[in-house]
């Protein structure tokens, strides 16, 4: 399952080192619902090798305006505590999992 990232938690989890992904998203969002899934589905194969989470736009304005998201969905590729990759809008689980072992070589 993917975590649930915070402007609370954002630094202690997301950043901790390591390569995390993170989807920023609002339960609005229609192109959001349909990245969700594969979000989850990269969570459960990436367990313990990368953090994979979410950020909701709407309850965490900080992290957000941080990062400049300005369209969602936004993704955003972390390494060691450093954004590497953005994707923004739909893409596909291939081309996500290829971005995310791109930064595991």
């Amino acid at each position: 399952m993917a975590l649930q990232f915070t402007d609370a938690n954002f630094n202690d989890t997301a950043l901790a080192g390591g390569v995390s992904v993170v989807d920023f998203w609002a339960e609005w969002c229609g192109p959001c619902r349909l990245i969700g899934p594969i979000v989850e589905d990269l969570a459960k194969e990436y367990d313990g090798k990368v953090k994979i989470g979410k950020v909701n736009v709407d309850e965490n304005p900080e992290i957000s305006m941080k990062y400049g998201i300005r369209s969602i969905p936004t993704i955003l590729i972390f390494k060691d505590g450093q954004v590497v990759d953005k994707h923004v809008g739909t893409t596909t689980k291939a081309t996500l999992a290829d971005k995310i072992n791109a930064q595991l070589n």
